[in-house]
């Protein structure tokens, strides 16, 4: 095959144990799955080299190249960033330690707020005050120079620096001369708030600034040896994925790192948005499992939620990103068995190396894998990755060890490796189920109004079972589920955020005001954007009620106008919160733009050939009918207050084996219809139709899971 006139698209996405690869060649799809690697850049350009062999394809003729990463994430959750100094003004030193003084579990006496990411050592106060409107003291440049030779003989040394002074969010003249002194003294990163963050709330931009600083050397680092392989290989520069679902080049991500935290899960919530014509009107609750955690989204009118009050492992990181809650249940989740006694799943991962005990590579510990293994869910023919098999025999062993531990003895059959995988697989559920209901239940969502979208490596084998907890009666699984997040870098758009605090009385708010700073936001998104012509610039604003602490954002009309601001954030208020006060006055607090260059998501045809089914195989079910549908919504569904443990498994070899037939996915044609239950195995993934689902073929190759009953 060549790629001669018909273009070559490469999307590479990391995770924590797959790095995933989907390549069109004109209309042609090829995927790759490898094992990810401690430097990320050599697994992406193994994970390329298969894709391309397997194409057909020198690497040389790619065309466009866009990635989403970890590195960023990892950074932070696993305390590997840049040893970071921090230069805030006199009295504010220790904002980071303080925080909002909450507890991250109320009623644990144990509980503990996680280190700062800037120890109190590499903390530096100046003598500077600015107010919201001016320049009280100004900075003396002396005194900076001699923080800069402070941070500069600090041992061990400084790789970045983050400047946050009071109020330089509105009156930034002293912040620019602190950071323009330390970036001429310095030879490292400086990171300043007023660039990274321009809105008010002392703790939260201070600590978004830190983060950006924490994780550029990363970023920057992994980004250099990415290139260098790629250009070694032919490929173009990498765009990468940000975390506000769009991508952007890699200069501009090196300016912007923390905007990159959640890349991977944010790219797999806009691939799913590439199905939503199969879901109700209401949109698409995304649901993706990997190897490691689960993230789960929701997808409205073709659009991913977002948010902007995120937090990563503690440390808040108030940039715009797609609105993901992430848990740790992924198929490398381990099982164990708590003081209690009690049957738990994660959030420790086995990752890829050694990996589950099936993957037979030393792994002894029992994990999701295991337990869907011994269920039937995968066979011990299925390969997985780069042709990896399954040892049945060692995902039961290290079961039966689990069971023995639980306390499990199998129930009449007497088979405790089947009661642990049992209660594995609905433990890991219950998890999920919880993160689905954060994003839909606590939003003022009602699930079941929505279709669940399924992928990941693990996902659509859980999907049917959580749509059956949550009274959700349709799940649509997409093409590449294995690989989707890889896919939704091809469909992605390009965008650019920038947001300005502008607090006042909505209602006295002036028009021509309010759209001078929407020009200016306009000017500085469209600076960022590769093609400014082909944008398009859309604007929001975070309201509140006045005395509130805590806004919401609205899309704003061009030109401003008060009062439709106000009835948006009315609607808002009443959807999220419950109810509404229209008699109260609402406040502008922030104001926000978006630039937005529309993406060319690739043609997705599915033209399959040959006989579909592939053999029959013994699947584990827990019943038909009302009983089953009714076992998996009682098994915690009840249970929103507290832990779904192994106390919650019951009989957990109630139900029985099903003789399964067993289909190749990418060769069931399109219209066709199954009835459940059923087995869809693809080189990335499996589905698992339960008895009283169906399943229908979509003419794009998505799979549209329905209750049948």
């Amino acid at each position: 095959m060549t790629a001669d006139d018909e273009g070559v698209r490469l999307g590479v996405d990391v995770g924590g144990t797959f790095t995933d690869v989907v390549l069109f060649v004109g209309e042609d799809r090829t995927t790759a799955k490898v094992p990810s690697t401690a430097d990320q850049s050599v697994g992406v350009v193994e994970g390329i080299t298969t894709a391309c062999e397997a194409a057909g394809v020198d690497p040389a003729a790619v065309d466009g190249f866009r990635h989403a990463m970890t590195v960023a994430v990892n950074a932070i959750l696993e305390g590997a960033g840049a040893r970071t100094a921090l230069v805030t003004t006199d009295g504010f030193r220790d904002v980071l330690e303080i925080g909002r003084q909450d507890r991250p579990a109320l009623y644990d006496l144990s509980a503990r707020k996680p280190a700062p990411l800037v120890p109190r050592e590499c903390r530096f106060a100046v003598d500077e005050r600015a107010t919201p409107d001016g320049i009280d003291e100004p900075v003396d440049p002396a005194e900076i120079r001699e923080i800069a030779a402070d941070i500069a003989g600090a041992d061990p040394p400084v790789e970045a620096v983050a400047v946050s002074l009071l109020h330089a969010y509105a009156t930034p003249e002293n912040e620019r001369t602190v950071a323009a002194t330390l970036r001429e003294e310095l030879d490292v990163p400086v990171a300043a708030s007023h660039e990274v963050l321009g809105e008010f709330r002392e703790y939260e931009r201070t600590a978004t600034t830190v983060a950006e600083a924490y994780v550029t050397p990363a970023i920057e680092g992994y980004l250099g040896r990415l290139e260098r392989r790629a250009d070694e290989e032919g490929l173009p520069a990498p765009r990468v994925m940000q975390a506000n679902g769009g991508i952007a080049d890699a200069a501009t991500v090196r300016d912007n790192a923390v905007t990159t935290v959640l890349s991977g899960p944010a790219a797999g919530v806009v691939g799913a948005s590439v199905f939503d014509r199969h879901a109700p009107a209401a949109g698409l609750v995304t649901f993706d499992m990997g190897g490691t955690s689960s993230d789960v989204s929701l997808v409205r009118d073709g659009e991913a939620e977002r948010t902007t009050e995120a937090d990563v492992g503690g440390h808040p990181v108030r940039v715009p990103m797609v609105d993901v809650n992430t848990v740790g249940a992924g198929g490398g989740s381990v099982a164990w068995v708590d003081a209690g006694g009690a049957l738990r799943v994660g959030p420790r991962s086995a990752g890829a190396q050694p990996g589950p005990a099936c993957y037979g590579k030393g792994g002894t510990e029992p994990t999701v894998t295991d337990a869907n293994l011994v269920l039937g869910y995968l066979g011990a023919e299925t390969t997985l990755g780069e042709g990896l098999e399954l040892d049945a025999d060692a995902a039961r062993a290290a079961l039966a060890a689990l069971a023995d531990e639980a306390g499990l003895d199998g129930g009449s059959e007497g088979d405790g490796a089947l009661a642990a995988a049992r209660g594995v697989y609905r433990v890991a559920n219950a998890t999920m189920t919880r993160a689905i209901r954060g994003v839909t239940v606590e939003q003022g969502h009602d699930p079941r109004a929505f279709a669940l979208a399924a992928f990941g490596g693990a996902g659509p084998m859980h999907a049917a079972a959580l749509a059956d907890r949550l009274g959700v009666e349709t799940v649509v699984v997409p093409p590449a589920e294995g690989v989707l997040s890889a896919l939704g870098l091809l469909a992605a758009d390009e965008k650019h955020d920038a947001v300005r605090t502008h607090r006042t009385p909505l209602a006295e708010a002036d028009p021509d005001t309010v759209g001078a700073a929407y020009d200016d936001l306009r000017e500085t998104v469209l600076a960022d954007t590769a093609e400014p012509n082909a944008a398009t610039v859309t604007r929001e604003a975070d309201c509140r009620y006045a005395g509130q602490s805590f806004e919401l954002t609205v899309a704003v009309p061009d030109p401003f106008d008060a009062g439709a601001v106000a009835e948006r954030f009315h609607d808002a208020h009443e959807r999220v919160r419950g109810y509404r006060m229209a008699d109260e006055p609402v406040t502008l607090v922030n104001l926000r733009a978006t630039a937005t260059v529309p993406g060319d998501p690739p043609t997705l045809d599915h033209d399959p050939t040959g006989d579909p089914r592939t053999g029959t195989r013994e699947a584990f079910f827990v019943g038909e009918g009302a009983d089953a549908a009714g076992e998996e919504a009682n098994d915690g569904a009840g249970n929103d207050g507290g832990d779904d443990t192994g106390d919650d498994t019951g009989d957990a070899t109630a139900g029985r084996f099903h003789e399964t037939p067993v289909y190749a996915r990418e060769r069931v044609p399109a219209g066709e219809t199954y009835d459940g239950p059923a087995i869809f195995e693809g080189g990335e993934s499996t589905v698992v139709l339960p008895p009283d689902w169906a399943a229908r073929v979509a003419d794009d190759g998505a799979l549209v899971l329905e209750v049948d009953r």
